[in-house]
């Protein structure tokens, strides 16, 4: 989803050098070492090399073989970090359609077929009935402050099984996302302005 406002930075490891703008490395797995290109729009950023490094070794025992939702893929630096450490099944959603056009691009370039990518809103999406997911990737825009609409439907409408682990970022110094009471945090970092978690059901 294309950020409408800058979202505060994860300080110096960005995982981009000069002349990779727009672009985003898969850290490991099977397509190691691959960039892949995101539009230039105001905003969007992707989650850093290190956070997906302590994301994804959080989630090891997890991945292998399960189905994941990526509700808000901008970049798609989630969602293919899943698909190359092992994820059965993912499931990326965006709104903006040039964005979507972008990560069908990569997609059909890694040759992914477990991954589809989704042209809707992520709220709108969560409205209907569900189908447990094993992980959720909950990164949206900070500004549109949308973590707390977007837990209570994960748990409301179905997406959730008994062991779902569901990921969440949100502004360090912005106000914390109010959770389901059966959650239960598992892990949480900070890096720079971001504070990022794991969560278990």
């Amino acid at each position: 989803m294309i950020r409408r406002r800058s979202r505060p930075t994860e300080g110096a490891a960005s995982g981009r050098r000069p002349g990779q703008a727009n672009q985003v490395r898969i850290v490991g797995g099977t397509h190691r070492g691959r960039r892949l290109r995101f539009p230039d729009s105001e905003g969007l950023r992707p989650t850093s090399d290190r956070t997906r490094e302590t994301l994804f070794n959080w989630l090891q025992a997890w991945l292998p073989g399960a189905r994941c939702l990526d509700l808000f893929a901008g970049s798609g630096a989630l969602g293919f970090e899943a698909a190359s450490r092992g994820a059965a099944e993912v499931d990326m959603l965006e709104r903006s359609s040039r964005v979507v056009r972008q990560l069908e691009e990569n997609r059909d370039q890694l040759g992914c077929q477990t991954v589809s990518v989704h042209c809707v809103d992520a709220l709108s999406w969560l409205e209907r009935e569900g189908r447990p997911y094993d992980i959720v990737f909950l990164d949206p825009p900070f500004a549109d402050d949308l973590l707390t609409a977007c837990c209570e439907r994960l748990e409301q409408g179905g997406w959730l099984g008994p062991e779902s682990r569901i990921y969440l970022e949100w502004d360090l110094h912005g106000p914390a996302p109010q959770l389901p009471g059966s959650w239960t945090r598992l892990k949480e970092k900070q890096a720079g302005q971001v504070a990022y978690a794991l969560y278990g059901r």
